[in-house]
C-alpha cells in the first residue's frame, strides 16, 4: 500500500486544487482526500510543497510504432501497400521496448493511444497502453479502441499514381467500404447460425463490423475544414461515432463544431507548416474551441512532437489563451474519454489506476521538475 501525502492535489475534475492525500492499493486509487487513515505499514511519499496531477495521457499518436533514433527502417505505423487496410492493428507493430517510452514515462505521460498513420483511407486499429513495459501485452489498457481513417492530402500524395487523387475520390473509397462492410455484416446476421449461408470470411469486413455497430469510432484524420465536414457527412451517412483528430483549422468553424459535439484531438501545433493543409494551425486552436464547449485533447501526435513534451504543449496553448483547467483536462480526462478509457485513467478518482505524476510546480511551464511518477501504483520515477 502507497500514501501519497500533503500535496495539492490537480484531480482534473474539479477546478480547484486541494491539499490532501492519495491512498493506493494494489495499483488502484483506493481513496482522496484529507486526513486519511492510513493502515500501519503504508509507504508513505512526501508531497508536501508540490503539485500533485494525473497520469498525462495522450489521445492520438505513434510512439513504438516508429523507432526513436533507427530512421525508416524502425517505422511500422504506415502499410504503404494497400490504401484499404483496415484489418491492421497498431498493437501488433509497437516496440515496447524503444527508449522514447522511457522519456515519455518520465515526464508524466503514463498512458497513450496509439496506432496506424494517415496514408490509406483507412489504416485499421488503435489501441490504448501504458508507458513502461517489456511486452506490450501486459502494457494494454484497452485494445481496438478506434478505426483510423485519413482525409486530405496524405492518402492522395502516398497513393497519388495508383489509387488516389482528389479528395472525391478518397471520400468514394471510404464509402464503398462501408457499403460492402454493411451489407456482409447484414447477410451474416441473416444467416444465424447457418454456416452454408454465411457470406466468405473477409478480414476487412470483419474489421469494419464493430465501427458500423458503434463499438468504436472512427478516429478521422482531418486538419482543413473540408475534411472536417466531409468527414462528418460520413459519419451522420452511416450512423457512426466519430472522432476528429488534428482539426488544424477548427478555429475557422468553431460555430459548427460546437454544435456537432464530438471530440476534438487538437496538433501537432509544435511544427512548422510543412504543407498546405497546416497553413492555419495557431496554438489558439485548442483555447477557442474549449471556450466554445468542445471536448478538446491536446496531441503531440508523436514522435512529430516527442512524446515527453505534451505538458509543454498545453503550456504553449495557455500562453495563447487558453484557460489553464481546460488545457490540464485536456492532456488527462479528456483524452481518456476520448480514447474510451476514463473508467481507467485520466483523474485522480476513487478506483481508477494509480497513474500519479508529482511536480515542483506547474507542468506546463519548462523550469518545472517532475519529482515522481507512478504507474499503477509502481514508482517508476523519483
Amino acid at each position: 500500500m502507497l500514501c501519497v501525502k500533503n500535496g495539492m492535489i490537480h484531480n482534473a475534475v474539479t477546478r480547484e486544487p486541494f491539499r490532501g492525500d492519495i491512498l493506493v492499493e494494489n495499483g488502484k486509487i483506493r481513496a482522496v482526500g484529507e486526513h486519511l487513515e492510513i493502515p500501519e505499514g503504508t509507504e508513505i511519499v512526501d508531497a508536501e510543497g508540490l503539485q500533485v496531477y494525473p497520469g498525462f495521457v495522450e489521445a492520438h499518436g505513434h510512439i513504438g510504432l516508429d523507432g526513436y533514433g533507427i530512421g525508416y527502417e524502425g517505422m511500422d505505423y504506415n502499410e504503404m501497400n494497400d490504401i484499404l487496410s483496415p484489418q491492421m492493428r497498431g498493437l501488433d507493430g509497437v516496440k515496447a521496448m524503444d527508449p522514447a517510452f522511457a522519456m515519455a514515462a518520465g515526464a508524466g505521460v503514463t498512458c497513450v493511444c496509439v496506432g496506424p498513420g494517415s496514408a490509406n483511407v483507412l489504416g485499421g486499429t488503435f489501441t490504448t497502453i501504458k508507458t513502461v513495459g517489456r511486452r506490450v501485452d501486459d502494457m494494454v489498457v484497452r485494445d481496438g479502441v478506434a478505426m483510423k481513417c485519413a482525409f486530405g492530402e496524405n492518402p492522395k500524395r502516398v497513393y497519388r499514381d495508383k489509387k488516389d487523387s482528389s479528395r472525391m475520390t478518397t471520400a468514394a473509397l471510404l464509402r464503398e467500404t462501408l457499403f460492402k462492410a454493411r451489407e456482409y455484416m447484414e447477410k451474416k446476421e441473416a444467416a444465424g447460425e447457418d454456416v452454408s449461408k454465411k457470406p466468405a470470411f473477409d478480414i476487412k469486413m470483419e474489421s469494419l463490423i464493430p465501427v458500423l455497430k458503434r463499438e468504436i469510432p472512427l478516429k478521422a484524420h482531418a486538419h482543413a475544414t473540408e475534411d472536417i465536414f466531409t468527414a462528418l457527412r460520413i459519419a451522420r451517412e452511416f450512423n457512426l461515432k466519430i472522432t476528429l483528430e488534428h482539426v488544424t483549422e477548427g478555429h475557422l468553424i468553431v460555430e459548427e463544431l460546437a454544435g456537432e459535439n464530438v471530440p476534438l484531438a487538437v496538433g501537432p501545433t509544435l511544427t512548422s507548416a510543412s504543407k498546405f493543409e497546416l497553413r492555419n494551425k495557431s496554438w489558439t486552436t485548442p483555447g477557442v474551441l474549449a471556450a466554445a464547449g468542445c471536448r478538446v485533447s491536446i496531441i503531440t501526435d508523436s514522435p512529430v512532437i516527442p512524446q515527453e513534451y505534451l505538458p509543454l504543449c498545453a503550456g504553449l496553448a495557455v500562453q495563447a489563451g487558453m484557460d489553464p483547467f481546460a488545457a490540464l483536462q485536456a492532456i488527462t480526462i479528456n483524452p481518456a474519454i476520448h480514447a474510451g478509457i476514463a473508467d481507467r485513467v485520466g483523474s485522480l478518482e476513487e478506483g481508477k489506476d494509480a497513474d500519479i505524476v508529482i511536480t515542483d510546480g506547474c507542468p506546463f511551464e519548462v523550469s518545472t521538475h517532475v519529482k515522481y511518477v507512478f504507474i499503477d501504483g509502481k514508482k517508476i520515477k523519483s
